[in-house]
C-alpha cells in the first residue's frame, strides 16, 4: 500500500538526509510484523526501510511494550554490522526521540524471506545450517563482553516482550504445567551469557546468496543464548504440523541448525546449553498455541491439541538434548 506516513517520520527522513528538502519520495507501507510501523522509502535513487516501534502490538491480546526497544534494536544492528558485515541490513540513521531508525531496504528478489521459502516447499538443510552457523558466531563473539552486557540491560523489555506474553501467560492458562513453565521463565531471565536477538524466526530471516540476513531485533537482550536457539527450533517443529508432508525435511533442518550453531559454542559446557534449549522449546511450543502471540498457520483444533499434548509431556519430562527433543515431539504428534 502506497501512501504517506505521519509527519514525524517524514521529518526524521529529512533531518537524517535520507529525503531532500523538496523531495516527497515514495512511501510504501510494509506489512508482516505486529510490533512496528514499517515503511519503504524510495528517494534519491535508493530504497530505505524506516521503522518505528508501536506501543500497542497488533495482536488480539492487550500487549503493550515501551517503544524504547527501538533503540536497542538499533544498537544490535550496529554491533552486528560491525562484527559481521552483511548479516544485517546496513544501518543508516537513528532518532531516539522519535523512536525511529532507517536501514537499507533489501529487495525480495535478491533476499527472499525464509518463512516464505519454507511454506513454498523449499526446505533445505543447508539454509538452516547457515542460520545456525551465523547465530552461533554472533553469540560466541558477544560472550563475556562487558560493554555489550552494559549496553543491553533490557531485562524489563525482554520480560514484557518475551517472558510474560510467551511463558507466564501460557503458564496461567495451563496450571497443570504452570509451575514448570514459571521455573523455566525464572531460569531464562536469570541466565546471562551472550547478546540475544530474541526473535530468531523464519519470518525475520532473509536468505541472501552468501549469508542469511537477520531482521527485527526489538527483543535484543543480554541473557540466555538458549532462548534464541529454542525459539528457532520451536518454529521448525511447528511447521512440521502445518506441512506434515515435509516433516522429514524439517527434521533435517533442526539437525542442520544444531550442527551449525554448536560449531561455535565454547562459552559454556555444551551439555548444559543443550539441556536448557531442549527444556525451553516445549514451553515455547505451547506458547505459540495458547500464549499472547499464537502462530497463524496452525488453525485446526485437532492440530492444536496435538501440539498441546506433546508440549505438556515434554515440559513435565524435559529431554536432555535437541535430538531427543525432536524425536519425542515427532513420536508424540504422530509424525515419526
Amino acid at each position: 500500500m502506497t501512501t504517506t506516513p505521519d509527519s514525524e517520520l517524514v521529518a526524521f527522513a529529512r533531518e537524517a538526509g535520507l529525503l531532500g528538502a523538496d523531495d516527497t519520495g515514495v512511501w510504501t507501507s510494509l506489512t508482516g510484523g505486529v510490533s512496528s510501523d514499517i515503511w519503504r522509502l524510495d528517494a534519491g535513487g535508493r530504497s530505505i526501510c524506516v521503522k518505528r516501534a508501536l506501543a500497542q502490538l497488533k495482536v488480539a491480546a492487550d500487549w503493550r511494550v515501551p517503544t524504547a526497544r527501538n533503540l536497542y534494536e538499533w544498537r544490535w544492528i550496529e554491533w552486528v554490522a560491525r562484527a559481521f558485515p552483511g548479516v544485517v541490513p546496513e544501518p543508516l540513521a537513528m532518532d531516539e526521540k522519535r523512536g525511529a531508525f532507517a536501514m537499507a531496504f533489501l529487495p525480495a528478489t535478491a533476499f527472499p524471506l525464509w518463512k516464505q521459502q519454507l511454506f513454498a516447499g523449499v526446505i533445505i538443510g543447508e539454509m538452516a545450517w547457515r542460520v545456525g552457523y551465523c547465530l552461533g558466531a554472533m553469540h560466541a563473539k558477544s560472550a563475556g563482553d562487558p560493554a555489550l552486557a552494559t549496553h543491553f540491560q533490557t531485562d524489563d523489555l525482554f520480560h514484557a516482550l518475551r517472558i510474560e506474553p510467551y511463558l507466564l501467560a501460557t503458564a496461567a492458562r495451563h496450571e497443570d504445567v504452570g509451575d514448570a513453565i514459571r521455573a523455566l521463565a525464572r531460569r531464562t531471565a536469570q541466565t546471562k551469557r551472550v547478546l540475544v536477538h530474541g526473535d530468531v524466526s523464519p519470518k525475520n530471516i532473509l536468505m541472501g546468496r552468501e549469508t542469511p540476513v537477520f531482521l527485527d531485533a526489538e527483543c535484543a537482550w543480554w541473557g540466555d543464548p538458549a532462548f534464541d536457539a529454542a525459539f528457532l527450533i520451536n518454529h521448525l517443529l511447528l511447521k512440521q504440523i502445518a506441512l506434515p508432508d515435509h516433516a522429514q525435511s524439517f527434521s533435517v533442518c533442526v539437525e542442520a541448525f544444531e550442527d551449525g550453531y554448536f560449531s561455535h559454542v565454547g562459552w559454556e559446557p555444551r551439555p548444559l546449553l543443550q539441556a536448557r534449549i531442549a527444556a525451553l522449546t516445549p514451553a515455547l511450543l505451547l506458547a505459540r498455541i495458547d500464549g499472547k502471540s499464537p502462530v497463524e498457520y496452525i488453525t485446526e483444533d485437532t492440530d492444536k491439541d496435538r501440539v498441546r499434548q506433546a508440549a505438556k509431556a515434554l515440559i513435565a519430562a524435559p529431554p536432555l538434548n535437541i535430538r531427543t527433543l525432536q524425536a519425542a515431539f515427532s513420536q508424540r504428534t504422530g509424525l515419526a
